[in-house]
């Protein structure tokens, strides 16, 4: 793969967390800017394309006139960086920090944080496009994600692969995503691409069906990883989770909380397929989801794999956790028990580091502090593997 991001000779001046050691986040967001597609799309669509507005104190998207598109982003970092708890997102683009939507203010947080390079998701688009897949105008829709890809590309250029944007998707056509895929890797020399934990929740076929094996195929000759973040789809189990009685602070909480787990549907049902065997060179991460769980659902998935499953795997090669460990990544943030105790049964090679900078988990402003003392009495190998080596092979990052 192709590398973009800058050797870290580059960046020396930069507070390295550990002497040495460049640090790679594998999960951020980024706030769209108000104008990102009325200023870059064409004369003609402009009026239809979205646009931010105020509603009751609140930005809020709309798209093709008065159809709401959704709300402004997730950033809880407020100005002079001043991080606000118990909200999932200040209401105002003016009340945030400028390092949530602009990439300049954006890398001088990752020179303090100690962070080289950091991957990025969108949020008005929805983390797998979701919110663009609800619209119906083809011509609309298919503006609003090359805009996007344009805008992370130039993201990615103008700090020299600082952040490494990940491409979305027009997944309502196959033939329109194979062709995006290639621009986004070949023109745009993006680095990855999200896509839904649960695509039957958007209209679309479920994963294991043959629709999607043109994608599997374009993936794997690209070399672009898959990456589908928690609530890619949509956020019911975040809505549902909770008991009405709880109060709004509790409900939110127990939502983000068992919304870490949603990504295990995706995963188990990839290890049962045939994917992973028939497409040997795909990798898929599983983003914002933690990894605590992952020797759990392992485990589990090897023994229903004896008990429940004695035809239709037969002609497999590899069972679950052999299939986890040659495509699947796990991000960590918060975690303390996961890193520490639990790496060698996922992995070492497959575990990335992330900090979720700016919505409401976010790491900051205490991630240098959190990763040496979780890491801190690791084994230097191991903690650069988690910290750097593994995402820099992932997403084509170089680093000294």
């Amino acid at each position: 793969m192709t590398s973009h991001a800058p050797l870290l000779s580059e960046h020396a001046a930069y507070a390295r967390v550990f002497p040495g050691l460049p640090v790679i986040d594998c999960d951020a967001h980024i706030t769209a800017p108000a104008d990102l597609w009325t200023s870059r799309g064409p004369a003609s669509m402009r009026h239809r394309l979205p646009t931010l507005r105020e509603v009751n104190g609140q930005h809020q998207w709309f798209v093709d006139g008065d159809v709401p598109l959704g709300s402004i982003g997730l950033s809880v970092i407020g100005r002079q960086g001043r991080k606000q708890h118990g909200m999932l997102t200040l209401p105002m683009l003016d009340l945030m920090d400028d390092a949530s939507w602009d990439p300049a203010a954006r890398v001088a947080v990752l020179d303090r944080m100690g962070i080289q390079a950091q991957i990025l998701y969108p949020n008005v688009a929805g983390f797998g496009s979701s919110r663009f897949l609800q619209m119906r105008d083809d011509e609309l829709r298919m503006a609003c994600v090359q805009i996007y890809n344009d805008y992370a590309a130039e993201i990615q250029a103008s700090t020299k692969g600082r952040l490494v944007p990940q491409a979305i998707l027009p997944l309502w056509s196959m033939p329109a995503t194979l062709r995006e895929m290639q621009r986004a890797r070949g023109e745009l020399k993006l680095t990855g691409v999200t896509i839904p934990d649960t695509p039957e929740r958007l209209g679309l076929p479920d994963f294991g069906s043959d629709h999607w094996i043109p994608f599997w195929e374009c993936a794997s000759e690209l070399g672009l990883p898959l990456n589908f973040h928690i609530g890619s789809a949509d956020v019911q189990t975040f809505i549902n989770a909770p008991w009405t009685s709880m109060g709004p602070e509790r409900r939110m909480a127990i939502g983000a909380t068992m919304l870490y787990m949603d990504n295990a549907r995706v995963i188990v049902n990839l290890l049962y397929s045939d994917i992973i065997e028939r497409f040997p060179k795909l990798r898929f991460v599983s983003v914002e989801s933690g990894l605590g769980w992952i020797p759990f659902v392992l485990e589990a998935c090897e023994y229903q794999w004896d008990e429940l499953v004695p035809t239709e795997v037969r002609h497999h090669r590899m069972r679950p956790t052999e299939k986890f460990r040659q495509a699947f990544y796990a991000c960590f943030w918060f975690e303390e028990n996961g890193p520490k105790r639990m790496i060698d049964r996922i992995g070492e090679d497959r575990v990335l580091f992330e900090t979720d900078f700016p919505p409401p988990t976010c790491l900051y402003p205490r991630s240098r502090e959190h990763l040496q003392k979780v890491l801190g009495e690791m084994p230097d190998a191991t903690r650069r593997k988690l910290l750097c080596d593994n995402a820099a092979s992932l997403y084509g990052i170089r680093v000294a």
